[in-house]
């Protein structure tokens, strides 16, 4: 069995679902009352590959909210994301993906140190943060959606908004070493990350968004932001592509101008019809067919019965392949 780790968008966003998911009594109730609301398993799941193999899940809510981190109830945040790896783990759940800011959390913050929660020792080979699967699936949709929009990547500037972080540095080293792209921009708030990751590669500009963003041909946005940025679309090249892999999105608002492109990053897609009732709650366009990369990870490890962490820390697993294809 897989599981699915999550969260919803805002207090605003789990006050209007939480009726739909069955918790009445959450409808009403202020951040205080979610920063002690313990995790749910809220929706069960089935899959159907395209030769007919069926794996079953269970998608746990965290309770954890993005108002946490910006209000500084760090223990709360990371205290939910624990209890929620121990209350998937206490239900038989073989491997398990972090979503949104579950794996953030966890890799921040070094939750790896705190393998007791109550009576449950973790288990960390059951648990993937999702983050190769999602760094993969945004490369090629930096490769292909170039492509259409008629941006040659061996001509083009590519800015990482978020690119010391786990899968913004995963996505930067992937564009050193298997595309041509003219030239990366590194935007990252860790200015000491960012001139390692520069002096690893050999190349890359450091900057600020302000600065980077009439550079770049293509934006890529993963970043980890409690509340999206607003941007002034008319100082942007065209075209220019935006790839939003943040969740909540990194862009406060869908930009609306002409020649910029913007597309939703790190989401996949289906062959058949899955049941569950999830993306729908997370507005997903295509609810019953697409989802986020980091949860199609651990639905892979399933169908393959791969029951391991592909890696938690894509920094130091990127050095450990030396480069190789994933």
């Amino acid at each position: 069995m897989f599981g699915l780790i999550g969260h919803l968008t805002s207090l605003e966003h789990a006050q209007a679902v939480a009726k739909e998911l069955g918790y009445p009594e959450y409808a009403d109730q202020g951040l205080d009352f979610w920063c002690s609301a313990p995790p749910q398993i809220v929706d069960s799941i089935i899959v159907t590959s395209v030769t007919g193999q069926q794996i079953e899940g269970r998608y746990v809510e965290s309770c954890f909210l993005p108002e946490m981190l910006a209000s500084r109830r760090i223990k709360a945040a990371t205290r939910k994301i624990l209890n929620a790896m121990a209350h998937a783990q206490k239900h038989g759940i073989n491997i398990t993906a972090l979503g949104g800011f579950s794996s953030i959390i966890f890799e921040n913050f070094k939750l790896e140190q705190f393998s007791q929660v109550r009576n449950i020792k973790l288990d960390f080979e059951r648990f993937t943060t999702g983050n190769t699967h999602t760094a993969y699936i945004i490369c090629k949709q930096v490769e292909e959606a170039s492509k259409q929009l008629g941006i040659d990547l061996s001509n083009a500037t590519v800015a990482i908004c978020g690119a010391t972080g786990d899968i913004g540095s995963a996505v930067t080293r992937w564009l050193d070493a298997k595309t041509d792209v003219q030239d990366l921009l590194l935007i990252a708030r860790d200015q000491e990350r960012l001139k390692e990751l520069q002096g690893e590669l050999g190349r890359g500009k450091i900057m600020g968004l302000t600065e980077a963003l009439p550079q770049a041909d293509v934006v890529v946005w993963v970043a980890s932001m409690p509340k999206g940025v607003e941007i002034d679309p008319t100082t942007l090249k065209q075209p220019c592509l935006l790839i939003d892999g943040g969740y909540p999105k990194n862009l406060a608002t869908k930009v609306q101008y002409p020649g910029v492109y913007v597309l939703n990053g790190g989401i996949v897609e289906h062959s058949l019809d899955i049941d569950w009732k999830i993306m729908k709650i997370v507005n997903m366009d295509v609810p019953a067919r697409q989802l986020f990369a980091c949860f199609a990870e651990s639905m892979l490890l399933e169908f393959e019965k791969l029951y391991t962490k592909l890696f938690l820390g894509a920094q130091s697993d990127y050095r450990r392949q030396n480069g190789a294809d994933w």
